[in-house]
């Protein structure tokens, strides 16, 4: 009844203070509770910071004391913290338990880790210092023995090899002088105009200096100094054998260069072969002369009309039709059926680039071979040749009879002896195409040769 008669601004503090602490206590359980999520800085930094400063802590403190022995058997053992572990132990982290274990290695395999090697260790108790000062002997010894292995590598190097300025001393004394192949071309030339040089000295300076045209460059550099004309002037000489290695020198020079095929026409190089193919003379000299021919006029319209101009072909059928140069004569040939289809394939080059006048179509437009062939009496000189007995011989000729089948046919179907002699020359191949197809060859050789006369025959009926 007294308590009710109180006014209520008398209860009113007491609650208050009760309120009060209650808050207080809240706020002091959920702080002790869960601290991380009322920090101000980042959890996972401040624990790897905190780990590190233990870390090191231990370090420390593990170098300033002793270290317990680790005393391993034959037995996987675990490791406490703090043991050092004698050198050549086997260790291992156990992935079930997550301990480390030692045990001792095999006698074969310790021996083979320390490579003779011993340690200066206590068997009691050794500190941190102890192991590097062990590891450092370890590591001496290892510098050691690859020092020893780098003085002896280079004894070696120096037994096997001389140093550079030895040797450039040496070139030196020997006066060895490199030369370009220009200087080398002047002097050969050089050589071989020498009224002083012997036929023997003349005949090597030919010889080597065949070897040099053979490049473009090389060629024009003989152009350019004037040794192609001195090349060409030996064609004039009375020995046989300046002549043959004059022709081979040019021959080299003139392949697919058109510079030098131009000043060799200005040269009077065309006559001079010429004249050569057309007197006595040995039959390695002509072909020598041949070969330099051939590459003169293959790709080259102009030298084509002049040859035909200073009657080439007239000297060509002599040539053939002499008895003993039925190798001439296959080249021959093959010269003629270059030149035809040369001028064919610029005719179609012609048609395809839709061109009505090139300037290398007229050029060939200019060239009437097969006309000169024809009144030459070529058609019946390629009949004939079809006789020879290597099958490389008579392929060369059948494509030549192609080639001329526009030209010849009338020759080719008035000529008993031409038929006969394809008729024979079916029948053989047919019997080797036969031995090829046994063979398992579809597409050889003799029945390569086999369609081109079955082709003349054709076209003959």
């Amino acid at each position: 009844m007294a308590l009710q008669s109180l006014p209520s601004s008398r209860m009113a503090p007491p609650a208050i203070l009760l309120g009060l602490l209650m808050a207080a206590c809240f706020t002091f359980c959920l702080s002790h509770q869960n601290p991380k999520e009322f920090a101000l800085t980042n959890p996972e930094k401040s624990s790897t910071k905190e780990t590190e400063r233990k870390e090191t802590k231990a370090e420390e403190e593990l170098d300033a004391e002793v270290l317990e022995v680790f005393y391993p058997t034959h037995e996987w053992q675990a490791l406490r913290p703090g043991q050092a572990v004698p050198a050549g132990s086997h260790v291992r982290l156990n992935l079930q338990t997550g301990e480390r274990e030692a045990k001792l290695q095999s006698e074969d395999k310790f021996r083979n880790n320390l490579k003779g090697k011993r340690l200066d260790i206590n068997t009691n108790t050794y500190t941190s210092q102890d192991l590097k000062s062990a590891l450092a002997k370890f590591k001496e010894g290892a510098e050691m023995e690859s020092s020893k292995e780098d003085k002896a590598r280079q004894v070696e190097v120096k037994r096997l090899f001389r140093p550079i300025e030895e040797l450039k001393k040496d070139f030196d004394e020997l006066n060895v002088v490199i030369e370009t192949d220009m200087q080398i071309m002047v002097r050969l030339i050089n050589k071989f105009n020498s009224s002083s040089s012997s036929l023997e000295e003349k005949i090597a300076a030919l010889f080597d200096l065949e070897y040099y045209v053979h490049q473009m460059d090389n060629a024009q550099d003989l152009l350019s100094f004037g040794g192609l004309q001195v090349v060409i002037n030996g064609l004039n000489s009375t020995e046989p054998l300046v002549k043959e290695y004059a022709a081979f020198v040019l021959g080299a020079a003139f392949s697919s260069n058109p510079k030098v095929q131009v000043e060799a026409i200005e040269g009077g190089a065309l006559q001079k072969l010429l004249v050569i193919l057309a007197t006595e003379q040995p039959l390695t000299a002509k072909k020598k002369v041949l070969f330099a021919l051939c590459s003169l006029l293959r790709h080259f319209p102009y030298a084509q009309r002049q040859f035909l101009k200073l009657g080439g072909l007239q000297v060509l059928r002599s040539l053939v039709q002499e008895k003993g140069t039925e190798v001439l004569a296959v080249r021959v040939v093959t010269l003629l059926y270059d030149l035809v289809t040369e001028k064919m394939f610029a005719e179609e080059e012609a048609e395809l680039t839709q061109e009505t006048s090139p300037e290398k179509l007229q050029q060939y437009r200019q060239v009437h071979l097969l006309p000169g062939l024809r009144e030459q009496g070529w058609c019946e000189i390629t009949a004939h040749l079809l006789a020879l007995p290597e099958h490389d011989a008579r392929e060369k000729v059948l494509q030549t009879l192609g080639v001329l089948l526009a030209t010849c046919r009338d020759h080719y179907r008035q000529d008993p002896q031409l038929s006969r002699t394809l008729a024979s020359l079916q029948v053989e191949y047919q019997a080797l195409a036969s031995l090829e197809l046994q063979d398992g060859e579809d597409e050889g050789y003799f029945r390569e040769l086999l369609g081109s006369v079955n082709s003349l025959l054709k076209e003959l009926r």
